[in-house]
């Protein structure tokens, strides 16, 4: 994909960050209409009926292969993921936050299949992976909008309204269906269906953590907002974003700045060092 961005000539930052988007935009598309296909085209009732995610649940449970498939690949992207945001990815100021989001993906997975809450584990995949569709996509026409020394008014107005679906699906998918369904399923449901269900309050308190991080990230959202309604914003950017180097130039001019001496003492020291040297002399 760096090859590819080179040859639109986009921006050097935007050359920079364009591979990381479109490789997610590739995999959560997939994943996400992955999961379309399970939930509206196959028998499984669980966006419709979410307490039949515990219909019939006992330990050791068969984990059913199309379910196996989508387990498969959710743990080998997120895990690898971990690796990713930690020396791959543009550094951003809530990519601490998203390594935590990344090792309780992983520990909600991984958990999710030996426990068998697989069927709670394809819900909960399919209410976050559409926002991170509209997330790429939407940054993919941020990159695009400057490139070749030509601003693209087509990418800019893609942009736009993908920030405007983004901020309502967010809310929509993860603020508002994700507790209505899933912890609704989990919280209450499982103990009316499985009285003795194990390990539930580990499993309830890694998905109260991913709403707690759900939550912190659509501040973001809401900040983002307020800027373009107040004018602080001409153009849709990721306020999550800045730039490593250009950070660490700015800590050195400060620090620099900080060094520096008032201009009378540097005069003074200057006046001494030539009072010392013609001594010398």
């Amino acid at each position: 994909l760096q090859p590819f961005g080179e040859w639109c000539n986009l921006q050097p930052k935007d050359a920079a960050k364009m591979p990381e988007s479109a490789w997610k935009l590739l995999f959560y598309s997939l994943s996400w209409s992955y999961g379309i296909y399970l939930l509206f085209f196959t028998d499984y009732p669980f966006f419709h009926d979410p307490p039949s995610v515990f219909y019939g649940w006992k330990k050791g449970m068969e984990v059913p292969r199309d379910i196996g498939i989508a387990y498969l690949l959710q743990c080998s992207f997120y895990g690898h993921s971990i690796y990713a945001t930690a020396y791959m990815d543009t550094w951003r100021k809530d990519s601490v936050v998203m390594l935590l989001h990344h090792v309780v993906t992983l520990t909600l997975i991984a958990s999710s299949y030996a426990f068998r809450y697989h069927n709670v584990g394809i819900l909960v995949l399919f209410l976050h992976d559409v926002n991170d569709v509209q997330l790429e996509f939407t940054k993919l026409n941020v990159y695009f909008k400057h490139r070749g020394g030509v601003s693209h008014r087509l990418n800019d107005i893609v942009s736009n309204l993908g920030c405007l679906t983004f901020s309502v699906s967010w809310f929509w998918f993860r603020l508002y269906w994700f507790p209505l369904k899933v912890l609704y399923a989990t919280c209450y449901s499982s103990l009316q269906l499985v009285p003795d269900i194990p390990f539930y309050f580990f499993f309830n308190a890694l998905l109260l953590v991913l709403t707690l991080m759900n939550i912190y990230w659509f501040l973001y959202i809401v900040l983002f907002v307020g800027k373009v309604l107040l004018g602080q914003m001409q153009e849709v950017t990721d306020v999550r974003e800045y730039d490593v180097e250009d950070s660490r130039r700015a800590t050195a001019r400060k620090r620099e700045a900080e060094l520096q001496l008032p201009s009378a003492l540097k005069e003074g020291m200057h006046l001494k060092n030539g009072l010392v040297k013609d001594k010398r002399l």
